[in-house]
């Protein structure tokens, strides 16, 4: 019994079951595959709705069901999804109005459906305003203290957004560069920060651009 009890410890079976946080940060960053990205989103919606049936309206489980779901809509053009996050971000943002995390993924929903859709398509089709983008983002950075998370995700964003202001994405990559990283997400982004970086410094506003496009969510697979 000793010797089965060892061998079902040391097994991947018992290990501790990774986090949604985690599920989707492998997903949204590590995974070039669409069909494991989605399976990895789907394990933290279903993580995140255990999470909820013993806590309903825990933050962390809500916002990262949240995440999920908006996740799982872009890569299946799932409209009714995109939708739906943006309303569990917004109620999110109700109860906590100081919480820069939802002021991100409020600007990346924003941001990201302009630049998937087109400005007027995603207006009609979804709502995403460029203006509730910026000002969510703004929001996010002033909340965020020294993680290197909010600028690095904000310099990444500003590059897709326009290659040839480079100014705030530079400053924003600086800031990334020299941030706090006390989660893996902040060191993807501190790391991301340091790749443009050389060609932030070169004034190379398109590399700079082609490589950030890459280093957000879902960069590495192909469309």
């Amino acid at each position: 019994m000793i010797a089965l009890a060892a061998i079902a410890i040391a097994s991947p079976a018992a290990a501790k079951a990774e986090t949604p946080r985690e599920l989707l940060t492998t997903a949204a960053f590590q995974t070039s595959d669409k069909p494991r990205a989605l399976a990895l989103i789907g394990q933290a919606i279903a993580g995140s709705d255990a999470i909820l049936a013993k806590r309903p309206g825990d933050r962390e489980a809500t916002l990262q069901r949240g995440i999920a779901i908006g996740y799982r809509g872009k890569l299946t053009r799932s409209r009714s999804d995109v939708k739906a996050s943006l309303a569990a971000f917004e109620r999110l943002a109700a109860q906590h109005p100081r919480d820069a995390e939802v002021q991100m993924v409020i600007a990346g929903w924003h941001l990201g459906a302009i630049d998937q859709l087109g400005g007027f398509l995603a207006r009609t089709a979804l709502g995403a305003k460029s203006a509730s983008g910026e000002a969510a983002l703004g929001r996010a950075l002033t909340l965020g203290g020294e993680r290197a998370f909010y600028p690095g995700m904000a310099a990444l964003l500003q590059l897709r957004k326009n290659h040839s202001d480079l100014a705030p994405a530079r400053r924003w990559a600086e800031a990334a560069a020299a941030g706090q990283t006390p989660t893996a997400l902040d060191a993807t982004m501190k790391r991301a920060a340091s790749a443009i970086l050389p060609m932030l410094r070169a004034n190379d506003g398109k590399g700079a651009a082609a490589l950030a496009r890459k280093l957000l969510p879902f960069g590495k697979i192909a469309d």
